[in-house]
């Protein structure tokens, strides 16, 4: 393919449409992160947490016909997302429970999950199919697409809300775009989200004004490990429609550089998916051309050291600012 071909797929509606689908799995994660982030609690198991729902959404969705025939294929899949939820639930609840009541270290104890979620995955994939690399042998359903009704008639427009072929983006797309004003929304706008953040910024402080801290933490890991579970499901369940061993391939470890970058907020959460579906979806386009697969394969991993820089590069900017704010307000104070 030539060079003209490639950069005209780049400048295209498709390609928007195909950043679209590959921000998805960065974007649903970093949205349940960053709750956890705030609430003062790092949920460094986003990767278990997706891989856990991933397997278990292809699992019971495609043994659900087994246990109730007759519902339809849709049916299937969303039972199957429930059970990958649940999954993702009790990881959460795994870290919450060690964490807040036995006082582990949460990093240490995120890290520990992850490799539980690693092992456990692949342990009973090989029970039940027989198979370490996928389930392939299982018939599961994928979640549905949706299709935005008149929207093709719009030039451009209809191309981004529906997809280049016009069948729409998968549920979970549009659910990842729909949470990024509504997790604003909870963070910034209900007596919830103003009691995880004070508790985020200040535990002690919040507790004296009558906060319930730890199950302010509670909420905000078991919401984390909910909102992470999609990102799973949409790569075993949306993306492709079998499980894969390591299929999360370290989305959830980008999803944690992608909270910083987006300096905290759903907002900029939202933009950093983007660049970083942007970089994946440029280097798919590269590897059409003559171009070493090593140096298409370092662009994502560049590009979250980048962000990660940036990010320190800005807080420290922004923490000098503050420090000299306050010194000229001490000396005015002086003054007076």
């Amino acid at each position: 393919m030539s060079f003209e071909v490639v950069l005209g797929s780049i400048f295209s509606a498709a390609f928007i449409a195909t950043i679209i689908r590959i921000s998805t799995p960065i974007l649903l994660p970093a949205l349940g992160g960053l709750i956890a982030d705030l609430g003062g609690v790092v949920n460094i198991a986003l990767e278990g947490q997706m891989l856990i729902a991933a397997f278990a959404g292809v699992v019971v969705s495609a043994l659900a016909p087994q246990w109730l025939p007759g519902l339809p294929g849709w049916g299937y899949a969303f039972l199957g997302g429930a059970a990958g939820m649940l999954a993702a639930l009790a990881l959460a609840w795994i870290i919450a429970f060690f964490h807040l009541e036995l006082h582990t270290d949460i990093i240490l104890t995120g890290l520990a999950v992850n490799i539980l979620a690693a092992g456990i995955t692949v342990f009973l994939m090989f029970v039940l199919t027989g198979d370490k690399g996928s389930t392939s042998t299982l018939a599961s359903p994928a979640m549905p697409n949706v299709l935005l009704p008149w929207v093709n008639r719009i030039p451009l427009i209809g191309t981004l809300l529906n997809g280049a072929n016009g069948t729409g983006y998968n549920v979970l797309s549009y659910i990842g775009l729909l949470l990024v004003p509504v997790v604003s929304l909870f963070l910034y706008r209900t007596r919830q989200g103003v009691h995880l953040r004070a508790a985020g910024e200040n535990a002690a402080a919040a507790g004296s004004v009558g906060i319930n801290v730890k199950r302010t933490q509670y909420n905000a890991l078991l919401l984390s490990g909910a909102i992470a579970a999609l990102g799973g499901l949409y790569l075993s369940m949306g993306y492709l429609t079998i499980f894969q061993a390591n299929m999360t391939a370290g989305r959830g470890f980008i999803a944690l550089a992608v909270i910083n970058l987006g300096n905290r907020r759903p907002a900029g959460v939202l933009i950093a998916a983007l660049i970083f579906g942007t970089a994946t979806s440029l280097g798919a386009q590269l590897g059409t051309l003559d171009v070493p697969t090593q140096a298409i394969e370092m662009i994502p991993p560049v590009i979250t050291i980048v962000a990660l820089v940036i990010y320190q590069v800005r807080r420290r900017v922004q923490v000098a600012a503050n420090a000299r704010k306050f010194q000229a307000r001490a000396e005015m104070a002086e003054t007076r």
